[in-house]
């Protein structure tokens, strides 16, 4: 009788992994959109709205792609990012947004903590949808998340996730960075701090 094949173990990071593949398959395609747009420039094709429209919803797409590329991809213990790229990487995705982020980190950064201050601002946007600022800080080997904002609009029951509470309801795709961020943060080893006022709110791990 033939022996059952032993099935390989799965990855621990296989929500990463699926993350890598998608945004490595679409950031080819959105390429060749903004190569064609600019193709159709150089080529004296006239300008007008509906070029423009093109080029600045292939550039923003882009920017968040790069973003969520960081974010839910996959990141090992030996990747980096240089100050320039994580600048770059956050200036393009909150251009003409409501939010304004200021990092204030120096120096290259390991990849796995970029990947969870992308997580936290995504769970802070949540909390101020008019807009606001978010400042982010190194301190030692630790990480701080300042937002301010006229007004706050927090789920309480999303931001207990981050503490491990189970969730009292099934998340949305817009929630799952909550989820997210306290699983990366307890395979990191590092606890999650955090706190929503009225006017502003707090991550720190």
């Amino acid at each position: 009788m033939p022996l059952d094949p032993i099935s390989p173990p799965l990855p621990d990071d296989l929500t990463g992994l699926v993350g890598s593949r998608l945004c490595h398959d679409l950031i080819s395609p959105l390429g060749a959109i903004g190569n064609g747009v600019e193709l159709l420039a150089m080529s004296g094709a006239r300008s007008g709205p509906e070029l423009d429209l093109i080029a600045q919803a292939v550039t923003s797409a882009n920017a968040r792609l790069k973003f969520f590329r960081v974010a839910f991809g996959q990141a090992t213990a030996d990747q980096r990012l240089g100050m320039p790229e994580i600048e770059a990487l956050l200036a393009e995705t909150y251009r003409g947004s409501r939010l304004a982020v200021s990092w204030q980190a120096t120096g290259d950064q390991a990849r796995l903590s970029v990947k969870l201050v992308l997580l936290g601002l995504l769970c802070l946007e949540t909390a101020m949808p008019w807009g606001g600022t978010v400042t982010i800080e190194q301190e030692g080997a630790g990480w701080r998340l300042t937002a301010g904002a006229r007004k706050t609009k927090p789920d309480a029951s999303l931001w207990t996730l981050l503490e491990g509470a189970e969730a009292q309801a099934p998340l949305s795709p817009a929630q799952v960075q909550f989820a997210l961020l306290a699983q990366e943060a307890r395979r990191q080893g590092r606890v999650i701090g955090w706190d929503v006022a009225p006017e502003g709110a707090l991550i720190t791990f």
